[in-house]
């Protein structure tokens, strides 16, 4: 079943009379249709039945008529006329106006997470429908990949870790961790790709922060540098962690780097399992960092889904029992976080399958030290 095909099926379960996506990941997901989010109204409305109608700047038009997945109307707006004209047009000729059945009859659902509130305006505008939240609807199909899709990420992983593997042998100490991810950034580029999300390196107690912005720090022996980064190829991404050593570690440094190891292997092993959840992999990973009582200094979830996105559902964390179903791709990515100390984080990229989970990811987890 296409995706369009999915989504209705999933709004006539749900009751939802029209779903409106605004540019971004579902939209792409859906449509085919990618837009850079601007100040001008562009809106996809996907009736349950009938032909779907984009709403989009006049300069838009061309390119959503050739880029589509299905056949849509569109219709476009000028700058001396503004959108709302013929939004609210649009929106009548649809039937989801309130003229045309009643109010409680109507519902049309938006992305809470991506619609911006002069979007929301707009479009509450135009109806008196209840207006509801799509996101779980939509999020439910994407995290369902298909063959084509993990295809994808699989090409982004091989140029993720075709990358780092040309990065890790050219660090050396004295390089700067803004060095580091140039380097990085510049062999993912080098493979015809661009970076999923900024290249974070940590080093030193600059790695105890699990987001650290890249500073001028340079390596300097002793160090474990936290090095976190991806690719994107054909609109799909990778994330990967690896943590290296610098020179002489301490026996605490490798002490840490081996219980973070052990907790991405045992969580690795829980998504594996029949009846594996968000939750009972986060507990299998974090029961061991807590045993080497290290408890309180993982203080993230253990991973996230990925796809089109670098965070998408569904989630390694506590209290999410939602089963890990065949098709969903997600990161285990523990960490230890020794305030002005250092940190380390092991990730890797996991897909459910139906003999279990494999590991997407192949790059060596064995700490690596550069001298």
């Amino acid at each position: 079943m296409s995706r369009l095909g999915r989504l209705r099926t999933a709004m006539q379960a749900h009751d939802i009379d029209a779903v409106v996506l605004v540019p971004g990941s579902n939209l792409r997901y859906v449509s085919g249709l990618g837009f850079s989010t601007k100040l001008r109204i562009s809106m996809l409305v996907v009736p349950r039945a009938g032909t779907p109608v984009m709403v989009l700047p006049t300069m838009e038009v061309p390119r959503a008529r050739q880029s589509a997945l299905f056949p849509i109307d569109v219709y476009g707006w000028d700058d001396d006329t503004g959108p709302m004209p013929l939004l609210n047009q649009i929106i009548s000729e649809m039937g989801l106006s309130t003229t045309s059945m009643g109010l409680s009859d109507l519902k049309i659902a938006v992305e809470h997470s991506v619609m911006r509130v002069f979007e929301l305006r707009a479009l509450e505008r135009t109806t008196e429908a209840q207006i509801c939240d799509a996101d779980a609807v939509l999020a439910h199909l994407r995290m369902h990949k298909d063959a084509d899709e993990l295809a994808a990420m699989q090409r982004a992983i091989t140029v993720a870790e075709e990358s780092l593997a040309e990065t890790i042998a050219a660090i050396r100490p004295g390089m700067t961790e803004l060095h580091v991810a140039a380097l990085w950034e510049q062999a993912i580029r080098a493979r015809g790709s661009v970076p999923s999300f900024d290249i974070a390196v940590g080093s030193g107690p600059h790695g105890a922060s699990p987001h650290h912005t890249n500073g001028d720090r340079p390596l300097q022996s002793g160090d474990l540098v936290v090095i976190d980064g991806g690719a994107i190829v054909d609109g799909y991404v990778s994330d990967i962690t690896r943590t290296i050593g610098v020179g002489t570690l301490s026996d605490t440094a490798k002490h840490v780097y081996a219980t973070v190891l052990a907790a991405n292997e045992a969580g690795r092993v829980a998504a594996a399992q029949p009846d594996a959840t968000g939750d009972s992999v986060d507990r299998a990973a974090r029961a061991v960092i807590v045993a080497a009582g290290f408890g309180k200094y993982f203080i993230h979830r253990t991973g996230h889904g990925l796809g089109i996105d670098v965070h998408e559902p569904p989630f390694m964390v506590g209290g999410d029992t939602n089963r890990i179903n065949e098709g969903m791709t997600f990161t285990v990515e523990p960490g230890i976080y020794l305030p002005g100390e250092f940190g380390v984080r092991i990730e890797d990229m996991m897909v459910r399958t139906a003999d279990g989970a494999t590991t997407m990811t192949a790059f060596p987890r064995a700490l690596t030290i550069v001298e």
